[in-house]
């Protein structure tokens, strides 16, 4: 039996619709024509499932190995970046943190044009294999005492091949997942995906936890604290396994299909820049400000903590676990509200929130008070989720099957480049200029709350194919 995906229409009719209007067509994927045998039900939730979790495990090890920089970013600047001012050494690891992310957009573009050319599925081994290689990297390579200038070099190539590869990884799983999602779960399946995103700061931050005290610190700052990053290869292994298990989404298979048939190339960068440039716009803004959120919590709290909170590592990583299980929890039950009520009411609320509660979150996260630490995170974490709610269906669903790769890719990881990339770096500038440790809260704050305008005063649209009006020249 056939399953539904895109609507089979020329591709010039595609477009001009979708000029006709900033909402693209409903997309009902995956929506049978009839009811299904019972046995064929089965098996297409069997295959579903395991596509939730082929993403679902490549968001992990993505992230873990994205997670594993920020855990470490103390013990990388003693053995990389060495300065006579702690402060310096650290600005410059988060320099390098943020190198990867101003490539990411470039691996975007690169791997979203492969994707919607080709299909999902090779773009999502390539870098799979290309992160777990560049992190397991990471643990090899030789410190600043043993060959100077060379090691941070070292280190940021790494980082670079790392954002290179997490350009199309960090998108093409998340629209492998919404290619075969259920309309009314996409919202619960996105985040289920995304969900996997935080579990890396639990299983990395404790499995540091663990090595440093269990370990001299002689020889964790010597080998122990590169024992994670080796991790990473037998990782990409087994995620690799998962993802041979999976057969591209129907829609994908439609639309290439239908391209065939067409006397029109197909090309992706300059079909997506032409008529989805308004949506892409859209879309940095509105993932610029949960990359800020997820970064800040991700990849600058642990030494945050310990730098303004004057908490031990021990501590930080504790309350940096809570905060990202928390996460790991909450954001599921965001996508679920999200699938009831729509993306747009989840953005609105979200902003809102964040505008109010970030300043006094990071006061709390720097109370110096273990408790307080973790109230303040699981505070912050709860405004994130709200917003995330929202937003990680949006920036996938604004975009149709044609385009979606490259679109979303390139929107989504200029936004992450922009606002995510920058905010440890920014975040420890500003403790250290203003003195005052509740600052990146405040450059927080003013994020949201511009945001949160741009949201009621401008005219991005409510991509909930079951929730947005009807709009005139819309393919149905």
């Amino acid at each position: 039996m056939t399953l539904n995906s895109d609507p089979a229409r020329p591709v010039a009719t595609e477009r001009a619709s979708e000029h006709a209007t900033a909402l693209p067509p409903t997309d009902p994927v995956n929506l049978p024509t009839g009811p299904l045998p019972v046995a064929e039900r089965r098996q297409l939730d069997k295959k579903r499932l395991r596509v939730l979790l082929a993403g679902s495990v490549g968001q992990f090890i993505e992230f873990y190995d994205f997670s594993l920089y920020g855990l470490s970013a103390l013990t990388l600047a003693t053995l990389f970046f060495p300065s006579d001012n702690p402060a310096v050494g650290l600005l410059s690891t988060f320099a390098a943190f943020g190198v990867a992310f101003f490539i990411r957009p470039l691996g975007g573009l690169f791997f979203g044009a492969i994707g919607d050319r080709y299909g999902r599925r090779p773009v999502l081994y390539i870098t799979l294999l290309t992160i777990g290689v560049a992190t397991a990297g990471i643990g090899l390579l030789p410190t600043y005492a043993q060959i100077g200038v060379a090691a941070p070099i070292l280190l940021v190539l790494c980082r670079l091949l790392q954002g290179f590869s997490a350009g199309g990884e960090s998108v093409g799983a998340p629209a492998f997942v919404f290619e075969h999602a259920p309309k009314h779960r996409r919202g619960l399946w996105l985040n289920i995906t995304l969900a996997a995103t935080a579990l890396p700061s639990v299983i990395g931050g404790a499995l540091i936890l663990t090595l440093s005290q269990s370990l001299p610190a002689d020889a964790f700052e010597g080998w122990g604290w590169r024992v994670p990053f080796l991790l990473a290869l037998p990782l990409a292994a087994f995620g690799l396994w998962i993802r041979s298990r999976t057969d591209e989404s129907e829609a994908f298979k439609e639309v290439q299909a239908e391209q065939q048939q067409s006397e029109e190339r197909l090309t992706p960068i300059r079909d997506a820049f032409r008529e989805n440039w308004l949506k892409m716009l859209q879309v940095i803004m509105v993932m610029g400000l949960t990359a800020m959120g997820f970064y800040f919590l991700s990849g600058y709290f642990v030494s945050y903590v310990q730098t303004a909170g004057d908490l031990s590592r021990e501590s930080s990583l504790l309350a940096n676990a809570a905060a990202m299980l928390l996460y790991a929890l909450l954001l599921p039950v965001g996508g679920i509200i999200g699938d009831r009520v729509g993306r747009k009411p989840m953005l609105i609320a979200g902003a809102a929130i964040i505008a109010v509660i970030a300043v006094p979150a990071f006061m709390l996260v720097t109370s110096g008070s273990l408790p307080l630490a973790i109230l303040g995170q699981f505070l912050f974490v709860g405004a994130v989720c709200v917003y995330g709610g929202g937003c990680y269906t949006f920036f996938v669903e604004i975009f149709t099957t044609r385009t979606r790769f490259t679109s979303a890719a390139v929107s989504y990881n200029v936004g992450y480049a922009i606002f995510g990339g920058t905010a440890p770096f920014i975040g420890t500038w500003l403790v250290e200029t203003t003195g005052f440790g509740a600052s990146p809260g405040i450059y927080m704050a003013a994020a949201a709350a511009i945001v949160f305008l741009v949201l009621v005063l401008t005219r991005i649209p409510e991509t909930h194919p079951l929730k947005r009006k009807p709009a005139t020249g819309v393919a149905r």
